[in-house]
C-alpha cells in the first residue's frame, strides 16, 4: 500500500503497520486495555493508544517488536531482497 503511495519509505512503513497490527491483535487476545498493557509489560499506556491509533512515528520497528516480545509473541521476520525494479513490476503487475 505504501509503494502505491509513492512513500519514500515505503517498505519501513509497512513493516510497522504489519507489527503494530500484530500488537492490536494480541491485547484483543488478552482482553488487554492500554493500562493493562502497561502494568503487565512496564511499556507506557500512551505508547500502547499510539499504536491503536496508527501514530507510528515515534516507533521503530526494534522497539515493535520488543513490545510484542513483552506481551509474549514471538516475532519472526523472512527477508527477502530483489533489485528494485523486480519488486516495482511485481506490484504493477
Amino acid at each position: 500500500m505504501f509503494r502505491d503511495l509513492e512513500h519514500e519509505s515505503a517498505d519501513l512503513e509497512q513493516f510497522k503497520a504489519i507489527l503494530s497490527a500484530e500488537i492490536i491483535k494480541a491485547l484483543e487476545r488478552e482482553g488487554l486495555s492500554v493500562r493493562g498493557a502497561q502494568k503487565r509489560t512496564g511499556i507506557a499506556a500512551a505508547d500502547f493508544s499510539r499504536i491503536r491509533n496508527a501514530d507510528l512515528a515515534r516507533f521503530t520497528v526494534d522497539r515493535l517488536m520488543s513490545i510484542l516480545n513483552r506481551l509474549g509473541s514471538l516475532v519472526e521476520v523472512k527477508v527477502r531482497v530483489r533489485p528494485a525494479g523486480t519488486a516495482q513490476r511485481e506490484t504493477r503487475a
